[in-house]
């Protein structure tokens, strides 16, 4: 008898890239599809073996699961007759999670008949089927012990980020049509819409949000931390939905880092994400900082953080340079708004996320002031500094939106000037960037209207001459050059 929670995906995984096989090589007469029911079996016995052994554990609900969902899948197997003692101790298991890292000759057929049809003109998304079905045996598999382990949402993150890689680089266009995982729809909990908020639109499907996230210059380390957190939240629905018993979790972060590196934006989609899948209904996020929230008299700082907290109901609350909030005198009412956030955090954990960010230091003494916050804050996010080469693409990202190019010169100038800024507390990351090159257009249009007759290239170029660093007058700097 199959395994009633893995079984079901399993058997659906087998039926639908079978078919999306038999339909991408109707084509081809040099593929034998002959196999395809068998070798799609193999692909997801594979798949599983390969998540059950990511963290090492081998657990008997894991084995189990694997022995009832393909014994009768594999009746030659050695399954048959397994155990889970017998599977954990014999070489069946150990050592498949290098699978992970291997290239998938299904995948690739799959992909390959996309490029063809995207080529033709047509439009196809087999390989979107083998990676919607594929998520859903991993997060399954995550979701057979109550709380799934870090090693085994970071397996569900590396084979995201392959079988996507694969999409993306040669159908580049697939990375904006979303995909129609279970992790969006059946796993996520969302409302569509809400009574109380008429005007909201349809929650974003997950991968749409992680591409979108993916999408972002640099932060690798941030990325893989909100795609675990986004897997544990997608098996966890998977186990409520199956009646099993799940951990409670704290939805609350900490980010630390320089102001620019990318914090705001996160969180905003980290709100999308917590919408998605059904921490909150709305989404919306809240930002706000000490001069909103403490007040100068007795008895007006805990109404003030009341509101912002009820401005953010069901939503995000972004406190930006929290650690202000403990940085007042023997008079300052911080302290007070620091023991009314303890407090309404407890009182509206199922309805408000929040999220506190600044320096690392100083947030590592914020969270110490009140007992209550480091129990409520367990994981922090570290936000890095962008590297030049990084900043160089954020200002090319932003020229590319406003129809600017920069020359191979005034790229290296870029360079050149960042490499000059002190890498200290409080660099402004994509701030200067973006400061920079909004210079670089001023200087560019005091230049361009000494022209006769500017034509398109020269309207949309800026050049070598156009580049200063983030503290240089652009009026002089033009006057200079021309």
């Amino acid at each position: 008898m199959s395994n009633p929670v893995l079984g079901p995906v399993v058997e659906t995984f087998i039926e639908e890239v079978t078919s999306a096989l038999t339909a991408a090589t109707a084509r081809l007469s040099d593929v034998d599809k002959s196999h395809f029911n068998r070798d799609v079996t193999n692909e997801a016995f594979d798949l599983a073996l390969a998540l059950i052994d990511a963290d090492d554990r081998h657990t008997d609900e894991e084995l189990e699961a694997l022995i009832d969902t393909f014994a009768p899948l594999l009746p030659d197997s050695e399954l048959s007759r397994a155990t889970p003692e017998t599977l954990r101790y014999g070489p069946l298991v150990s050592g498949t999670k290098k699978w992970l890292d291997a290239e998938s000759e299904l995948f690739e057929l799959l992909l390959e008949a996309d490029v063809r049809n995207n080529r033709s003109g047509s439009d196809s998304r087999y390989s979107g089927v083998y990676y919607d079905h594929a998520l859903d045996i991993a997060h399954v598999i995550a979701s057979l012990d109550v709380l799934a382990s870090t090693a085994t949402l970071e397996a569900i993150s590396l084979l995201r980020t392959r079988l996507l890689r694969r999409i993306t680089d040669v159908l580049p266009n697939a990375a904006r049509a979303p995909l129609d995982s279970a992790a969006g729809s059946e796993t996520s909990g969302t409302k569509d819409s809400d009574p109380d908020h008429p005007e909201m639109t349809p929650a974003r499907p997950l991968e749409e949000l992680l591409a979108e996230l993916d999408d972002l210059v640099g932060l690798h380390e941030v990325k893989a931390r909100v795609r675990l957190v986004a897997d544990l939240l997608v098996v966890q629905n998977l186990r409520r939905e199956r009646s099993l018993p799940t951990m409670e979790i704290s939805h609350h972060l900490v980010f630390t880092g320089n102001p620019g590196t990318g914090k705001t934006t996160v969180a905003r989609l980290l709100a999308q994400i917590y919408r998605t899948l059904g921490v909150v209904d709305v989404g919306q996020l809240i930002e706000t900082d000490r001069s909103e929230l403490v007040a100068g008299y007795v008895g007006q700082t805990a109404p003030k953080v009341t509101a912002k907290f009820d401005e953010a109901d069901e939503g995000i609350l972004f406190i930006d340079e929290a650690y202000a909030l403990a940085r007042g005198g023997e008079n300052d009412f911080g302290r007070e708004a620091i023991d009314q956030i303890v407090k309404l955090m407890e009182d509206r954990r199922d309805r408000v996320v929040l999220i506190v960010a600044g320096y690392p230091v100083e947030m590592e003494e914020f969270i110490s002031t009140n007992p209550g916050l480091r129990s409520r804050f367990p994981t922090t996010i570290e936000f890095p500094d962008y590297s030049n080469e990084e900043l160089l693409k954020i200002v090319d990202s932003i020229g590319s939106k406003m129809a600017y190019r920069l020359t191979d010169d005034a790229r290296r100038k870029f360079l050149t000037e960042l490499d000059a800024i002190p890498r200290d507390k409080g660099f402004g990351n994509a701030r200067v960037a973006r400061n920079m090159f909004e210079a670089a257009v001023n200087r560019q249009a005091s230049r361009i209207v000494k022209m006769d007759a500017p034509d398109d290239e020269a309207l949309t170029t800026l050049e070598e001459s156009d580049i200063a660093g983030p503290d240089a007058n652009p009026e002089t700097d033009a006057d200079a050059a021309s």
